[in-house]
């Protein structure tokens, strides 16, 4: 345990400019995703707050989550998340779309917030947040930085060292990390569909 707290420190004092970096632009891209959403005009504001309410109804009434299909989308986008990290880490003109990514999930996470709060209310929409957001994001926000940082390593390994078997090396190393990654978002994805999912049924009453 302390050989991996020893790691993890070191690979952090390591890579502490990068993660600066990546997450200002992450919450950049939360920030502006909240100031989107209080900028919407009022008729995007009730197509917002009406799928909100619905959902949070159908909940009330005793609609049965289909939590396949859920863990189906939710492992879905971690994919494709995980594939866009992975290819363009391995390309010179793809670093930029490895910030736009992180920004973007920032966006994501801000707009949602804010889109919940705007139509329950500051203490409802807390709820509604922690309940069926905070779990499995604490495993997917550090797993998207991880990714970030792997890539961008990656991309600096190859412009120092640009010998075939170098980045042979390199780029079998970024792989095998980002399937641990990949593993990794699955139990994101499980949490959210199974735990998440049953928080927020348990407290939608209270909604």
């Amino acid at each position: 345990m302390k050989n991996f707290k020893k790691t993890i420190k070191e690979h952090v004092a390591r890579n502490i400019r990068i993660y600066t970096i990546l997450i200002i632009i992450f919450f950049v891209g939360l920030i502006i995703g909240i100031v989107v959403v209080n900028n919407s005009n009022e008729t995007q504001r009730a197509e917002i707050s009406e799928y909100i309410n619905t959902f949070i109804n159908d909940l009330k009434n005793g609609a049965k989550l289909d939590y396949f299909k859920l863990l189906k989308t939710s492992f879905g986008n971690n994919l494709i998340t995980v594939i866009i990290l992975w290819f363009m880490s391995s390309t010179v003109i793809g670093i930029p779309i490895v910030y736009g990514e992180i920004g973007y999930k920032g966006f994501c996470l801000g707009y949602t917030i804010s889109s919940v709060v705007a139509t329950l209310g500051t203490g409802k929409g807390i709820l509604f947040v922690l309940t069926s957001m905070l779990l499995h994001n604490i495993i997917f926000i550090p797993c998207l930085l991880l990714l970030a940082v792997s890539g961008i390593n990656l991309y600096k390994s190859i412009i120092k060292d640009r010998r075939k078997e170098n980045i042979k090396i390199e780029i079998i190393r970024h792989t095998i990390f980002s399937l641990i990654m990949l593993a990794a978002l699955l139990i994101s994805s499980f949490v959210e569909t199974y735990i998440s999912s049953n928080l927020l049924i348990s407290i939608v009453k209270y909604l």
